[in-house]
């Protein structure tokens, strides 16, 4: 079985949440597969380990998930952006709206060295908000995008679109 086909049997989509309307693909069975959880992080490196990546950025919390173990794969630092107040040092913020309301993420102000080329991992693009919050943090603290990577696209929302904006190097390992 390919692993496109296995990701996609061991998601599970969770209605009406957050609130009603939404279906949630929820990637925590994948989790508690470590064949498939690791399949996922070589599936992933094997993409980006032949680009000129510095540092991997992680989108909390789901993107903590395979952005760090990518980070660790490919020997490169891991980066959190996490949700504002949850940082202890000095931050850089962005506020942004989502497909259920409005979020702020932060960076830390060290986090990043200029011209540093950095990954964007998050675990679902939908709309694109949250992975546009994190590559405007990207810029803010004087590093460089170098592309997105997502294990869940919803193509159906053309998430991909105002991303290009930053990068052309999109990648999903599934998409619905």
């Amino acid at each position: 079985m390919t692993l496109e086909k296995r990701i996609i049997e061991s998601i599970r989509d969770v209605p009406d949440f957050p609130k009603p309307g939404i279906v949630f693909k929820d990637i925590t069975p994948l989790l508690k597969d470590v064949e498939l959880s690791a399949d996922i992080t070589t599936a992933l490196a094997e993409y980006w380990i032949s680009k000129e990546i510095d540092v991997i950025i992680g989108i909390e919390s789901r993107g903590f998930i395979w952005g760090n173990a990518l980070a660790q794969k490919m020997k490169i630092p891991f980066v959190p952006i996490r949700k504002k107040g949850k940082l202890p040092a000095e931050t850089h913020a962005f506020k942004y709206d989502l497909e259920y309301g409005s979020a702020e993420v932060e960076i830390h102000k060290d986090a990043l060295r200029e011209g540093q080329r950095a990954l964007i991992h998050d675990d679902l693009l939908a709309t694109g908000g949250t992975a546009i919050a994190a590559a405007e943090l990207v810029k803010i603290s004087r590093g460089v995008v170098a592309g997105f990577s997502f294990l869940v696209e919803l193509g159906f929302l053309k998430g991909l679109d105002p991303l290009r904006k930053y990068s052309n190097d999109i990648h999903s390992l599934i998409t619905y």
